[in-house]
């Protein structure tokens, strides 16, 4: 299987905790310690990177976000949402080897299969703008 393909599944698992932790209103840290308490750790190490790193950076990729998302506030969007552009934001900003185009992508597509008609191009635009200002922004 193709590194891409492995991440793909790592970016649904993730998805998949920081949603569950959402509903419960706990960490997504929490969320995943119980899943590998459980034995049902992540098969693929990047979804406890990007779980971990989304939980460590969780203040500035919200505040990153807020700025971002015009009109929207981090309550108001939906679930899937939210936490698919966290996930991005963090790859964006955190993550060195993937590709910033990649990220948007695997949001995109994300939210494609799981979401509303509208979130793709809702993920699109929040994480283009991010994108576009990358440079001026402090991680």
């Amino acid at each position: 299987m193709s590194s891409g393909g492995a991440r793909s599944k790592a970016r649904k698992r993730a998805l998949d905790l920081l949603f569950a932790a959402d509903l419960r209103r706990e960490s997504a840290g929490d969320t995943l310690d119980r899943s590998i308490g459980e034995g049902a750790s992540p098969t693929n190490p990047y979804t406890e990177t990007l779980v971990r790193g989304v939980v460590e950076h969780l203040a500035r990729i919200d505040e990153v976000l807020a700025t971002y998302a015009q009109g929207w506030t981090l309550d108001r969007m939906p679930a899937v949402d939210r936490n698919v552009l966290r996930i991005g934001v963090y790859e964006m900003l955190y993550v060195d080897d993937v590709p910033d185009a990649v990220a948007v992508t695997e949001a995109m597509a994300l939210v494609r299969d799981l979401s509303t008609d509208e979130s793709p191009s809702f993920v699109n635009g929040v994480l283009g703008a991010i994108l576009k200002s990358k440079p001026t922004l402090a991680v």
